[in-house]
């Protein structure tokens, strides 16, 4: 009986790969490094380290970055556009916004060149009146001029589709009998919703993306089969839910941030269950550093983000802030004297200089190895059997200690201290500057390299205190195996309240609810639960910017009820009033889009099935000289996964194990909770 639920996150550096036995209730950890170009070698891989029999396994969830490196490295598909007569240019012109806030120019390239965007005849008003039906000769013929220019995808962009969906309907329906490939994506079905250029921008990102990401996923999923699996492969989408892979392979823009996202939602099920309820995550692995906050015990989901400039992708994804300072991040020192840690990064190979793989330039690992902090003898991911030390220390000199006058050993501070400030930036971007207190969260590191960034983080923030989970650097891998399965829907309706069709506002609702339960059905996932959402984006009529209103709707999980005017005229004036602390009076509320959310609730496994032996007293491994501010310690080394539950370790001390490195500085200690969890705090007086 297949017993095995497998979570692979693929990043910039490392391939993570989590276990889970849910028979015998045990989990084992892998991590290999990122294969380049094609990822899914690295993918196979790590399952393989861990798994012998892939028939035994029943599910595989992978987060992958595979859209998001597409879109940043301009590597999708030639695609092509067929739009509106007028609206050829919409994607270029985005929001009359620029790259950089001064100077007088500003370039940008949209993913589709302008000889493959082409205008037919058409028009549909916004209040839905068909005013030219679309004309089908003109389609076929743009369509032939597209496939003879190469486009391997294409994308309809009519205005206002989102009010009636006749004309593109059409006009999808004939290019799908005659385009060579499935890789056809119409704005009315990516993105129902008002606004013409974040429609079409999600809408040709979509299908930018759609021939590489879906061409990667099937490569998995045959690779997969081949080796005996006969589970359900799932992918982790940008809200922290996951979609069966052919919902993926159709819809690869909803998948922009779903390595990230998976990290989001284990550091909320651990650090919930673990007695905390806010936190704020900081997940550094060797190319980024990603940050994110969770209140309450739930992930901030923002309704769009800019993957780069002008990609605008409006869907809603859980809100997390990426810098360049990664484990891998390039330390330099600029024209000015200033030293500078990314955004380039050296990646998985050639890696840091301590790799000896040919790279030459310092990275924030090279200085951590430097400074003691990383075992030499056992470097993580894989295939290294030892760190060069020496060579770290030459290059840490010649690119930032010489440049600034500093010795190796202040040098590699220097790195520390610049690269710990950025990350500090980040965690104040995501909390103070958004109204949230940091002293009353409590900070999760996770990634290949977080721990060994906490004490700076809670010295720099302000913050009480760290989690650091079981296995942090496979935190990602195993959000893939918690995660819910969530589809998310928008339809705009664009009516005063006073005026509202309730019982078309109700269609909306039902037909949402109907597309989200067939695709949970097709799943063969066991769910716990199904839940239903709902939210009205309203505002005053003369205002732009909306507020997102929670509807109360009974239900029964399949069928919904109908909202009344006087209902949701109430919620409205709740969360305006939460929002703003007052109500404009004579003010006449709109409602531009609903928005519906269906989830299956996926059973989660047990954390204390992570639960560290039983034993009396921890056992140090060794003893090892760290560098800590301006001098050396002789720093205890402990073997993390062998330390009993309620232990305690006084700083300066190292905890090790496969996955990272755990630094608790000389002013600080460490517990272990129940969970395996190590709570880090300022030392008791």
């Amino acid at each position: 009986m297949s017993s095995l639920m497998i979570g692979v996150d693929v990043g910039g550096t490392f391939t993570d790969i989590f276990v889970l036995n849910e028979t015998a209730g045990t989990a084992r950890v892998a991590k290999v490094p990122t294969t380049r170009p094609d990822q899914s070698a690295g993918f196979l891989d790590g399952i393989k380290q861990e798994v012998s029999d892939f028939s035994k396994i029943s599910v595989v969830v992978h987060g992958t970055t595979a859209g998001t490196n597409a879109l940043l490295e301009r590597k999708g598909a030639k695609t092509g556009v067929i739009c509106t007569q007028g609206l050829r240019d919409v994607l270029e012109m985005r929001r009359r916004d620029r790259p950089r806030t001064w100077g007088l120019r500003g370039n940008f390239e949209p993913v589709v060149d302008r000889r493959n965007r082409l205008e037919v005849p058409e028009r549909t008003l916004a209040d839905g009146t068909v005013r030219t039906p679309v004309d089908l000769d003109a389609v076929r013929s743009a369509a032939q001029a597209l496939q003879a220019n190469g486009c391997e995808s294409v994308a309809i962009l009519f205005a206002n589709s989102y009010a009636n969906t006749a004309n593109e309907e059409a006009a999808v329906a004939l290019l799908r009998d005659i385009w060579h490939n499935q890789h056809v994506s119409a704005s009315s079905e990516i993105l129902p919703e008002i606004r013409e250029f974040e429609r079409f921008s999600t809408t040709a990102l979509n299908a930018y993306l759609q021939p590489e990401v879906s061409g990667y996923f099937a490569r998995l999923e045959n690779a997969l089969k081949a080796d005996g699996f006969e589970g359900e492969f799932m992918i982790v989408q940008s809200n922290g839910g996951v979609m069966a892979v052919d919902t993926a392979c159709r819809l690869p823009v909803r998948t922009a941030l779903s390595g990230p996202a998976a990290g989001v939602i284990a550091a909320a099920y651990i650090a919930q269950s673990a007695g905390f309820e806010n936190v704020i995550t900081g997940d550094m692995g060797g190319t980024s550093f990603d940050v994110s906050l969770i209140s309450a015990g739930r992930s901030m989901l923002s309704p769009q983000t800019s993957i780069d400039f002008g990609m605008v992708v409006r869907n809603p994804m859980i809100e997390i802030t990426t810098i360049g300072a990664g484990g891998g991040s390039i330390a330099w020192v600029d024209k000015g004297g200033l030293l500078n840690i990314g955004p380039q990064s050296a990646g998985s190979n050639p890696g840091p200089v301590a790799y000896g793989l040919g790279n030459t330039r310092p990275t924030v690992t090279d200085a951590n190895v430097f400074l003691g902090r990383i075992d030499p003898e056992n470097p993580i991911g894989g295939e290294l059997e030892r760190l060069d030390i020496d060579a770290a220390g030459r290059a840490i000199d010649e690119h930032v200690g010489k440049p600034l006058g500093l010795t190796t050993v202040e040098a590699a501070e220097a790195i520390l201290k610049v690269a710990n400030s950025r990350m500090a930036g980040a965690i104040r971007l995501v909390s103070i500057e958004r109204g949230f207190d940091p002293k009353n969260f409590a900070f999760m590191p996770f990634g290949g390299g977080g721990a060994l960034h906490a004490g700076a983080m809670l010295a720099e923030v302000g913050i009480a205190r760290a989690i650091v989970p079981r296995y942090p650097g496979v935190t990602s891998a195993m959000g893939c195996v918690i995660a819910d399965m969530r589809q998310d829907f928008v339809q705009t309706i664009n009516s005063r309240v006073d005026m509202l069709d309730e019982a078309a506002l109700a269609a909306f609702m039902h037909a949402h609810v109907d597309q989200g339960l067939a695709l949970l059905d097709a799943a063969r996932t066991n769910f716990e639960a199904r839940e239903l959402s709902f939210e009205l984006d309203m505002a005053y009529v003369g205002q732009t910017h909306t507020v997102s209103v929670p509807l109360t709707v009974k239900t029964d999980g399949s069928t919904v009820a109908a909202v009344t005017r006087a209902e949701i005229e109430t919620a409205f004036d709740a969360t305006y009033k939460a929002t703003y602390g007052r109500l404009l009076q004579n003010g006449v509320r709109r409602i531009l889009n609903l928005r519906s959310a269906v989830t299956g609730k996926r059973p989660k496994f047990d954390l204390s099935t992570l639960a560290p032996p039983e034993g009396e007293r921890a056992e140090k491994v060794g003893v090892r000289r760290v560098h800590f501010g301006d001098k050396w310690y002789d720093t205890a080394i402990y073997d993390r996964l062998a330390l009993p539950s309620g232990t305690k370790i006084v700083g300066p001390a190292i905890l090790t194990q496969p996955d990272t490195t755990v630094l608790i500085e000389p002013h600080l200690q460490g517990r272990v909770d129940r969970f395996g969890n190590t709570i880090i705090e300022p030392q008791e007086e």
